[in-house]
């Protein structure tokens, strides 16, 4: 198996939550490396002129809360509409009060003194000595008339809306309401008593007023300020405002003081982001990667991207779209498949530029050329390969960058800029092939990930291991030729690997050139069976030892790990069923231990493995039977994938049904090309069993 095995989910949740922990950290603090005023704050001096680093338009918070402001204060103060009730109680306590004063002045047993204390008891009115000594000397007749034309005057006066300012104005008006013909010390005395009994009788209305300045804040729109590339937004020596510092915080160009809100936003989208990952990872079943060195390799090289995109690319113009940040997914696509590598970019196309102004049109740009380099690469490693799929990757996001101009630019772009653009898309995806072309071979070399350029090495016809096995063993190569013929055709049609499966299926019976004259297809007709001499059990172990053989003989030559695990895992846990009969019929079967044949494993764990095991015994079943028709052909395929997949040996393979029919139909056109009829030349006949009489050979 692996030789970088570190198992345990343990150590992968552990890695999981290291990665989300630095992830959360990098988010919540600036790491980028052009930092000119990250120092400023409101009433410092700027220390040099700060220019736009793009255009830019975005809501001002302060220039909207002004603009509401000053809309709530153009708001009147809302009065309720005259309260007759007001008016009644002051006509009412205007009774009162002259009914009081006037039994005063008719009691003819009390002192001036006295009646003056009593007047100045009345509450409701607040007269002077002065005015109540007047009111004492007043004639009956004129008492009489001041309190007529106080009614009067009073209840006229209180029939208009009357606000806590206008009370005052109110009193003033009364000398001019009364009557003419009344003596002007009467008069001075009904505009006193009167005025006493005025009083606002329109009440004015908190909660309205407030309501009324809520809903004209509410109207007022958000205030937008449009700043345009290399615009100056602030110069040197100038001090800076709360609406300057807003603006360069808009930009980037100043460290945010922390917030509650800003580290409440970074938890929350590490964790959808987090959550939408391990859900991918447990859902898709095409995900290959399981090692602890793997997961860990596939966390650095996810950091290193997502560290260099947030240090090199916030407040530049042309810089983002030069980033490479499709190198993650052709790396991971490479290495580990295509399922990881599209969920890793997606994250990265999302966190990179997650607190940019413009983080839509990167994380699109990021994500389609991730997507797109990862679908053109497809299963060729070649250098050529990873070139094609980065620049094609990169010439599609050039519509979609420039597309993004026109929609976001205030003016139309200019066409320099509009080609500084698409040459940076290009320059990125080109970067990216690079990036991920050498990671791909040094990550693969350490990891032991056989490499498309080490598989066509390994398989040329002068390979030292191949030459080896022609010389000593050449019906095992024969063999093992027919073998990959079968398996190679068959993942190309499932989509698997057809190089790697060609590779394998090469090499699965390597382990048979230290003892070739002990297997069938070495034996020249006619030859000493060298089992017939043997015990059951010693044939089985020297069959079974091919395999052994085979992994020390790979190790020697050094074979890439990935095929030395298809040669362990393409016999499986089978037995050695001939052997195993003919002890069982020799010793009985209570005296046999099944494990002296059976193979010690494992059983396949990828489509390759799985369909080499098949293509193994299927070519060796086939080429003892010779099948003439198609009826039995399709019989020899059906019987041996029926037996591998009832007996345990594809469980831990990742073929689905739709694969194995694929297989399946796959073996038995390729099977019936090699088994084909042939038309007789003249002089040849064939006997019953299909062999030419001439020289006795099949043709």
């Amino acid at each position: 198996m692996n030789r970088h095995r570190i198992s345990g989910k343990r150590a992968n949740a552990i890695l999981f939550i290291v990665i989300c922990t630095i992830v959360f950290l990098l988010l919540s603090t600036q790491i980028s490396l052009r930092r000119a005023s990250y120092g400023l704050k409101v009433g410092d001096v700027a220390p040099n002129d700060i220019t736009a680093p793009r255009t830019i338009t975005y809501v001002s918070d302060i220039l909207t809360e002004e603009a509401r402001q000053d809309a709530a204060d153009n708001v009147n103060d809302i009065y309720l509409p005259a309260d007759p009730s007001i008016s009644r109680t002051q006509l009412q306590n205007l009774r009162y009060t002259f009914q009081f004063i006037n039994i005063v002045r008719n009691d003819e047993y009390s002192e001036r003194d006295e009646k003056i204390e009593d007047i100045q008891k009345i509450s409701v009115a607040d007269f002077d000595e002065s005015t109540i000594e007047q009111l004492l000397e007043l004639s009956k007749e004129d008492w009489s008339m001041l309190q007529e034309e106080s009614t009067r005057i009073l209840e006229s006066v209180m029939r208009n809306s009357i606000r806590e300012t206008q009370v005052y104005t109110q009193i003033q008006n009364i000398p001019a309401m009364i009557n003419y013909s009344i003596n002007q010390a009467v008069a001075n005395l009904v505009s006193t008593v009167t005025g006493r009994f005025v009083t606002a009788n329109s009440l004015y209305s908190e909660e309205l007023t407030q309501k009324s300045r809520d809903e004209a804040k509410a109207s007022v729109q958000p205030r937008e300020r449009t700043y345009v590339i290399n615009q100056t937004v602030i110069q040197k020596g100038q001090i800076v405002s709360a609406l300057n510092y807003e603006a360069l915080n808009k930009m980037g160009l100043v460290v945010s003081e922390n917030n509650p809100e800003r580290y409440v936003s970074v938890v929350c989208i590490v964790i959808g982001l987090g959550a939408l990952f391990l859900i991918y990872i447990k859902v898709d079943k095409n995900v290959v990667v399981s090692d602890f060195i793997q997961w860990l390799v596939i966390a650095g090289l996810f950091l290193v991207y997502f560290i260099a995109g947030r240090m090199v690319t916030p407040n530049h113009t042309l810089i983002p779209y030069v980033f490479p940040a499709s190198g993650l997914g052709l790396t991971v696509s490479s290495l580990f498949g295509v399922s990881t590598a599209t969920i890793l970019s997606l994250i990265l196309a999302i966190l990179i530029p997650y607190d940019f102004s413009s983080a839509i049109i990167f994380s699109v740009i990021y994500l389609i050329s991730s997507i797109a380099s990862v679908i053109i690469l497809g299963k060729h490693r070649s250098i050529g390969g990873f070139l094609k799929a980065g620049i094609i990757s990169g010439l599609i996001c050039v519509p979609i960058a420039v597309s993004y101009q026109f929609v976001n630019a205030m003016v139309t772009p200019d066409t320099t800029g509009l080609l500084s653009i698409s040459g940076a898309v290009i320059l990125s995806g080109a970067a990216a092939a690079v990036l991920s072309l050498v990671c791909h071979y040094v990550i693969s070399g350490w990891l032991g990930i056989v490499t498309p350029t080490q598989l066509m090495e390994i398989l040329r016809p002068d390979s030292p291991l191949l030459q080896f096995m022609l010389q000593r063993a050449p019906g095992t190569y024969q063999h093992c030729l027919q073998v990959s013929n079968l398996a190679e055709q068959a993942a190309r049609d499932i989509g698997a690997d057809p190089l790697l499966t060609r590779a394998g299926a090469m090499y699965h019976d390597v382990g048979k050139s230290n003892n070739p004259q002990f297997f069938v297809e070495n034996q020249v007709s006619g030859n000493l069976n060298l089992h017939a001499d043997m015990t059951p059990q010693e044939s089985a172990e020297i069959i079974m030892r091919h395999v052994a053989d085979g992994v020390e003989l790979a190790h020697q030559y050094h074979i890439p790990p990935r095929i030395i695990d298809i040669i362990k895992q393409h016999h499986g846990t089978n037995m050695t069923r001939y052997q195993y009969g003919l002890a069982v019929e020799k010793f009985g079967a209570e005296n046999v231990d099944p494990s002296d044949f059976t193979y010690p494993g494992p059983i396949p764990d990828s489509k390759e493995a799985a369909l080499i095991m098949l293509a193994d015994s299927v070519e060796a079943r086939a080429r003892a039977e010779k099948p003439t028709t198609k009826e039995q052909i399709a019989e020899i395929v059906k019987s041996m994938f029926n037996l591998y997949s009832s007996n345990g040996q594809m469980d831990n393979a990742p073929l689905t049904f739709k694969d194995i029919s694929i297989a399946r139909a796959a073996f038995e056109r390729v099977l019936q090309n090699m088994y084909h009829s042939r038309m007789l030349y003249p002089g040849q006949e064939k006997n019953k069993d299909g062999k030419d009489e001439t020289n006795n050979t099949q043709k």
